[in-house]
This record gives structure tokens, sequence and C-alpha cells, in this order.
């Protein structure tokens, strides 16, 4: 719908680590947006942002996206459960600034 074309790396296991099908995708796209549910701050994700600047940081055409949770607890209301956690609207919304669009 909004032009854009991604590859979804899901990674199964965090030990190990399949860094070769993550450094295979940035080399591919050009681009890399790690989501992840765990909060921001400290979570895994971060461990995988790091892995690619560090080791396909020359094939990145933009800079490394994080979407993740927020760095809060999460609250048992729905409303407030929605604005903390990943969702498919903010994933959208960093896709689109990720592309420029």
């Amino acid at each position: 719908k909004d032009g854009i074309d991604a590859e979804v790396v899901d990674i199964r296991t965090l030990k190990p680590l399949d860094e070769e099908i993550i450094i295979n995708s940035v080399q591919k796209t050009g681009k890399a947006m790690v989501v992840y549910e765990a909060c921001r701050t400290g979570g895994f994700g971060a461990e995988i942002a790091a892995l690619i600047g560090e080791k396909a940081f020359d094939y990145l055409d933009a800079p490394i996206r994080r979407v993740a949770s927020l760095d809060s607890p999460v609250s048992f209301n729905p409303g407030q459960e929605q604005y903390i956690l990943v969702n498919p609207e903010k994933i959208r919304a960093a896709a689109l600034e990720m592309m420029g669009k």
C-alpha cells in the first residue's frame, strides 16, 4: 500500500544467533529495522543493532532503526498497553520515515 517492499528476518533463537542471515539481509537491502517487544533500553534488539553496526555497517544506506516498547512497565489498561507496546502503526511509521516517505 505504501510502496515499501520489506524482507522480514524472524530470529527464532538468541543463542546461537544466526548472524549470517542478518548480515546477508542488510547486504541485500541496504537497510535494517530491528523490531522487538522488549523495552528499547537494554533489549536484545539493541544487541542486534550493535551486531549490524559492527559487521554490516558498510552495507547500510540509512541509519539502523529500532522499534521497541517504551521504557515503561506495561499497564493492564488496554489503551495504555497499545501506547507502550510495539504495534503495526509504529512499525509502518518507522518504515516510512526510513524510506523518506
